[in-house]
Formats: C-alpha cells, sequence, structure tokens
C-alpha cells in the first residue's frame, strides 16, 4: 500500500516516491452506444471495485454510450495494459452475465463481445492535468 507524501502531490512506499497519472480510454465493440442506463452503472460500479482492489485512485471517470473516460493514480507495479485486461474482462462478463439476453444487448452482440479490442492509455504530466479532469468531467 502507499501514502501521499505530506504537504506534497507524491505518494510514498517502502522505497519510492511516485506520481504516475493515466487517461484511459475504452470503446465499445462496434462503438455500439450501449453504455447506458443500468448497464453504464454496472460497468462504473465494477471499475470502481476493481480500482479499490488494486488501491488505485480514480480522479475522473465519464463517457458517452460508446466509450468511456478514467483518469487515474498507480503505484509504480501497475502495468497498465494488464489493468486493462482486467477490466474489460471483469466488466464485460459482468454485464454479458446480466444483460446478454436481453432484447437490447442482443440487438448489438450476437456473441460474447462488449469491448474493443483496442483501447488508449497516455501519462498526464501536472501541467495537463486540470485541463485532462475537466475533459473527461464534461463528456
Amino acid at each position: 500500500m502507499y501514502t501521499k507524501k505530506q504537504n506534497q502531490p507524491y505518494y510514498t512506499n517502502r522505497h519510492s516516491c511516485f506520481l504516475l497519472q493515466y487517461h484511459l480510454v475504452l470503446v465499445t465493440k462496434y462503438r455500439h452506444p450501449v453504455l447506458v442506463n443500468e448497464i453504464k452503472g454496472l460497468v462504473y460500479d465494477t471499475i470502481r471495485e476493481i480500482f479499490d482492489e488494486k488501491g488505485l485512485v480514480i480522479l475522473e471517470m465519464n463517457g458517452e454510450a460508446d466509450h468511456i473516460h478514467i483518469l487515474f493514480e498507480a503505484d509504480p507495479f501497475t502495468a497498465p495494459g494488464m489493468l486493462v485486461n482486467i477490466v474489460k474482462t471483469k466488466t464485460s462478463r459482468r454485464v454479458r452475465a446480466k444483460y446478454g439476453d436481453t432484447p437490447f444487448m442482443k440487438q448489438y452482440y450476437w456473441k460474447p463481445l462488449f469491448w474493443s479490442d483496442s483501447y488508449f492509455v497516455t501519462t498526464v504530466s501536472e501541467n495537463s492535468l486540470q485541463t485532462v479532469e475537466a475533459y473527461i468531467r464534461n463528456q
């Protein structure tokens, strides 16, 4: 586990001091507008749960019906690509289990799909943090 360094934006653990902030964008398969209502709630809740379990801090999370933006802080041991795999797998399984047989989902997905294979991730600097936060908040 890590903690904020006193009077600094940085985190510390036993052997390091760090501030790693990422902007992640996940897109639904074929950009179908399925992130709405209960499905959106389930996806967002699942993401929050994953990040809480891993001790990651979500600074901002928002999106539209076909994609989601997540601005978060991580420790040096979290590989963004592996985190994306976990988020996509867990959210997809939960959505498919709960809503996969609904007419709404069946109109878009006839195979067990939910997310696009691709994703976008970038680091965020202290200079761009507020701009990215505002962008995500106003989605």
